[in-house]
């Protein structure tokens, strides 16, 4: 099932319709590589309809990531960086602290660590909604020859 059609199945089953400013919003999610913040989401959808607001783009973007069509990730720094998850599959982010790169990681590689918390401690990770928080490999090469 594509996103279009996903994001259209589950509006109508929370008794929403697709107006054509949420299907510019999806839209201009797959013509993104990578993140995007919501100004770069919506300086590329105005350039196709001046009738869509800041607004409507913040509802729509927390649309698709209720729907778990669209990950939402905070860098730290007050800036959330946005990525629609149709393209790369479901994975799990790591930020660095230092240049504010984001990498995604397949949920594969964090699987052991979910299940070892689990068996120790009980905890069940949310591995949808994870991001770890360190330095990249030239920042952590910086601070050390620093």
């Amino acid at each position: 099932m594509s996103c279009e059609e996903a994001f259209l199945k589950k509006l109508h089953e929370c008794g929403f319709r697709l107006t054509p400013q949420r299907e510019m919003v999806l839209s201009t999610m797959h013509h993104i590589e990578g993140f995007a913040t919501v100004d770069d989401i919506y300086s590329r959808v105005q350039a196709l309809s001046s009738a869509v607001d800041i607004s409507t783009v913040y509802r729509t973007l927390d649309l698709l990531q209720t729907f778990d069509l669209v990950a939402c990730v905070d860098r730290g720094d007050g800036q959330r960086l946005y990525e629609l998850l149709g393209v790369h599959g479901r994975h799990i982010h790591l930020v660095c602290n230092g240049c504010g790169t984001v990498i995604g990681i397949e949920l594969d590689q964090v699987q052991p660590l979910a299940e070892q918390l689990e068996a120790q401690h009980g905890f069940v990770i949310d591995l949808d909604h994870l991001t770890i928080s360190g330095l990249c490999q030239a920042c952590a090469e910086a601070q050390i020859i620093s």
